[in-house]
Parts: structure tokens; sequence; C-alpha cells
């Protein structure tokens, strides 16, 4: 059994070219290596990921506050503290915190031959903005 300390593991901020807005800070929960991956993430209000999708699927439970998640072509839906939620393999979708409010959450995604996600454009304003259904 290993117990990592609070504040003795890295932790960083979401890089501008998978995030708009303040991601705030990434901690990895699992060592660097691994066939999971899980990390906890905390969005400020407005902040978001590009779009992207993960060839296993991904599992978000949020911990606080309220957010957002879409997938390609279907509803902006709002998630809150927790609630959990599933995006199957290859699924092209974004997720982030709410405009007004921030949101945590631990994102949790298999590899597939070492690839944990792969990244794409940029959620826009219109896209982030679209009203909440579902």
């Amino acid at each position: 059994m290993e117990i990592k300390r609070c504040g003795s593991r890295p932790s960083g901020k979401g890089p501008a070219e998978y995030f708009t807005g303040q991601s705030g800070w990434i901690l990895c929960l699992t060592p660097p290596i691994p066939r999971v991956r899980s990390g906890l993430v905390r969005f400020e209000p407005g902040a978001r990921t590009a779009w992207h999708t993960h060839p296993l699927g991904q599992t978000l439970f949020v911990v606080s506050g309220a957010g957002r998640v879409q997938s390609w072509g279907g509803l902006v839906r709002e998630i809150k503290g927790g609630n959990v939620v599933w995006i199957p393999p290859n699924e092209k979708h974004w997720h982030g915190a709410a405009p007004t409010t921030s949101m945590v959450h631990v994102a949790t995604q298999e590899a597939l031959d070492g690839k944990h996600v792969v990244w794409m454009e940029h959620v826009n304003d219109e896209q982030y903005k679209a009203p909440v259904g579902g």
C-alpha cells in the first residue's frame, strides 16, 4: 500500500492548447504511466475543455459546483456535484464549468495502445452558450 500525502504530488494549469478559460489546477491522481489515468480538475466559471475523444471512454465524477457537458451534435447538459457522467469510446465531447459557477470533477479514462485522449478544436462561445437542455 502506498499513501500520497497532501501536497506531495505535482499539479499544474490546464494547457491553453486544450482548455478555454481558467481550468484551475489539474492534479494527476494515478502514477504517470498506468493504463488507467485519473485526474482532479477545477474549472473556474466559463472554463472548459476543447472537443476531444477517449479511445475507451471516460467517466466524470462531479465533486462540487455546476458545469456543462455536450456530445457532438447533442444538447448542452447541466451537471452538478454528485453526478456521474459516462462518455462512450470515441464520442466527441467537451465538459467544463457553468458560466457563473466553478466546477470540480474527477476524470478517469483508460488507455488504448498508450493513448488516453485525442484533442480537437476549441469549443467556441456560441457552442458553449447554447441553451441547456435534456
